[in-house]
């Protein structure tokens, strides 16, 4: 079987590639935006919308992969302390009120993974993960900002925890690797056991 990661993000691809995982891409036919909205409509709490997520674009991948595909999907959600469900930010003046509103506080990130076979899922995991934000000041926020620019509308919490972003924290309580958008060391056991990676 292949491993098809379906995903147009370089941060997954570079885990698995650093990871030894052989994969193609495909970048996956979904509306990300509208799917969220409507899956929220629905009342999905923030997990189980990672996790939908996610099967959506393994699913919407999977017709370009090849019969012999494993279609993955992943998604990455992020829970405010007021449990409000947060999305990339579109300008840098949104991401400066999305930090301020997780400044001095927890928030979580839930990363979900989802394997398609043959247009049905065939293994899922999700791993969450507590962020403590630091109290930093109004004049760190804007040098945070300058310094990284653009790149804060690249997440959806507006960090590159690999960088820069760093800095933003006092505590991270679970998978780094979840952080970065991936529950890899779960998703590697599994492509063991179905023989992808060697035992």
């Amino acid at each position: 079987m292949r491993l098809v990661l379906a995903s147009g993000s370089s941060t997954r691809r570079a885990m698995l590639e650093a990871a030894g995982a052989p994969f193609a891409v495909v970048v996956p036919q979904v509306d990300e935006e509208a799917a969220k909205a409507a899956l929220l409509a629905d009342g999905l709490a923030a997990p189980a919308l990672a996790d939908a997520l996610a099967e959506r674009k393994a699913l919407g991948g999977a017709g370009g992969a090849g019969a012999d595909a494993i279609v993955l999907g992943s998604d990455q959600v992020l829970e405010g302390p007021d449990g409000r469900v947060f999305s990339k930010p579109h300008t840098v003046d949104e991401a400066r009120e999305q930090l301020r509103a997780l400044r001095n506080a927890d928030h979580l990130l839930h990363s979900a993974a989802v394997a398609v076979e043959a247009g049905r899922p065939v293994w899922r995991a999700l791993e969450s993960v507590r962020l403590r934000m630091r109290p930093f000041s109004d004049a760190f926020l804007e040098s945070y900002l300058a310094a990284e620019g653009e790149a804060v509308t690249w997440s959806v919490g507006c960090y590159r925890i690999e960088g820069r972003g760093a800095q933003l924290f006092d505590r991270v309580e679970g998978s780094h690797f979840a952080v970065l958008g991936l529950p890899l060391l779960p998703l590697l056991g599994w492509l063991r056991a179905r023989g992808v990676l060697p035992a």
